[in-house]
């Protein structure tokens, strides 16, 4: 036998013994279909494809990862600090006994508790941010005044105008005796790879930088299609930031081809910053192995008056439970008048797109507010085949002409409204660290819904006119959706 022959051979047994694999592995229908197809088709890319994407990381090894959760969460000295598991299990107890919130909140807000061990806080004073400039203003502001510690996650963190001027407040605030600590995502921040000098600079300054890195060669691969795509800042324990925005130029109108870059980001000072704090340190906790437990991470929050109701929910794919999603399609599928979304992908899996077809047929309101241009061509397209499918029973479906729409936002029945990290597609729920905050009080809902229908303005609805499609598109979106299960 040649050695052609023989790697062919060895290619063929490879590539067998991964479509065994990904029948044994026992995933979801759709992506069983959406592998074996690719590597039927494009067998030596597929291949490679579902070495780098296709590990079914919920089910493996990586659940392991909960064992971090309960060392943190359990140790003596964090109990000592803040009672935090307690504090979930009263409110469950709690909301058997005796219901306080409307119906469809509370069964949000039971799935949370249930699922992501997070519990609702009733003492927040909530500010709304719809763009990047007015967002950061606020945030270097904050810095300033920060006395303690400066806690950051991000998914992208770039050298860049922005990026510099926080660069350089962390570095003062970091020789002022104020401890920074941040993490960022290797894949959204791969520029950093090329201008080293920026996290240099903010280490030699005393900054505890960390990427997130699970793994080390050879199986580093397998962190590309698990990235931490959090976007969330707690300042002294007392004041946090969640949202959409990352730290780049373009997140400041700064990008000629995005233009203006519509957000949507949160300002929480109260009781929900102990979710934010808890989730920053076990993920500081499961990367570094350092346990966090200082008293003054959890201050009192006796002097805030606020009354915004809000919960924390997380996932990723270490997680049990798909806590994001499931929250989403509780509230979906519970809507009794009104489901406004944005999001700059469209990409829902079979379960949620049953509830949207559900709510529409039971004559509920959906209005999906998407970019009118695209970021990621491929899924770009593919939301579009799925936003036609819902438009077909009733949903309006808007164009964002202002520039782009990068906000993560969903309303329903103008009584629940949520904030966040996470896209309305299978990555965002399945395999990414996300994390959103849910809002149950009149006030912020009201204010978030009022944003929304601000937004209709820069809109145009889709319809038949606007819709009509050549053969050639139709065939782009059927070609882009077929990986959508796994984009």
């Amino acid at each position: 036998m040649d050695i052609l022959s023989a790697i062919g051979l060895l290619y063929t047994i490879s590539v067998v013994f991964t479509a065994i694999l990904i029948f044994l592995e026992n995933r979801n229908t759709s992506k069983t279909v959406s592998w074996l197809l690719l590597l039927v088709f494009l067998p030596g890319i597929g291949f490679l494809m579902y070495l780098i994407f296709g590990e079914n990381v919920r089910s493996k090894k990586y659940v392991q990862n909960r064992k971090f959760a309960a060392e943190f969460l359990n140790s003596s000295e964090l109990q000592g600090v803040i009672q935090f598991d307690n504090l979930v299990d009263m409110q469950r107890q709690v909301m058997k006994i005796c219901p306080m919130f409307q119906e469809d909140d509370q069964r949000v807000i039971n799935l949370i508790l249930n699922s992501g061990n997070l519990p609702v806080t009733v003492n927040n004073d909530v500010q709304l941010f719809c763009e990047g400039i007015a967002k950061f203003d606020s945030l270097l502001k904050d810095f300033e005044n920060a006395k303690k510690h400066i806690h950051m996650e991000y998914f992208i963190l770039k050298d860049s105008i922005i990026g510099n001027k926080i660069r350089e407040m962390l570095i003062r605030k970091s020789r002022e005796g104020v401890k920074v600590r941040i993490i960022y995502d290797d894949v959204g921040s791969w520029r950093l790879y090329m201008e080293q000098s920026y996290i240099k600079s903010l280490k030699d300054a005393g900054c505890e930088v960390r990427s997130y890195v699970l793994e080390k060669f050879p199986f580093i691969y397998r962190n590309i299609n698990r990235r931490d795509h959090r976007k969330i800042v707690i300042i002294d324990g007392k004041i946090g930031y969640i949202g959409g925005i990352n730290i780049g130029d373009e997140y400041v109108h700064q990008n000629p081809y995005f233009g203006f870059w519509r957000d949507t980001h949160l300002r929480i000072k109260g009781e929900a910053v102990y979710s934010l704090q808890i989730t920053f340190l076990l993920a500081w906790y499961m990367m570094t192995g350092q346990k966090i437990e200082e008293s003054f991470l959890f201050p009192s929050m006796s002097d805030i008056k606020k009354n915004g109701i809000v919960q924390i929910a997380t996932s990723q794919a270490s997680t049990p439970h798909e806590t994001i999603y499931q929250a989403y399609f509780a509230g979906i599928s519970g809507a009794r008048k009104s489901i406004y979304i944005q999001t700059p992908y469209f990409i829902p899996d079979e379960a949620l797109l049953t509830a949207l077809k559900t709510a529409l047929l039971a004559g509920v309101k959906v209005k999906i507010m998407f970019p009118s241009f695209p970021d990621h061509f491929i899924v770009y397209h593919a939301s579009h085949s799925y936003l036609e499918e819902v438009m077909e029973l009733g949903a309006e479906v808007y164009l964002y002409k202002k520039g782009f729409l990068h906000s993560k936002v969903v309303v329903i029945d103008r009584e629940l409204a949520t904030v966040g990290t996470a896209n309305m597609d299978i990555r965002s729920f399945s395999l990414n660290a996300e994390i959103n905050a849910f809002l149950y009080d009149d006030e912020n809902v009201r204010k978030i819904y009022e944003m929304f229908e601000k937004d209709l303005k820069d809109c145009v609805c889709l319809n038949d006119k606007h819709y009509r499609k050549t053969i050639w598109k139709r065939v782009l979106e059927a070609f882009c959706r077929l990986f959508s299960p796994i984009l």
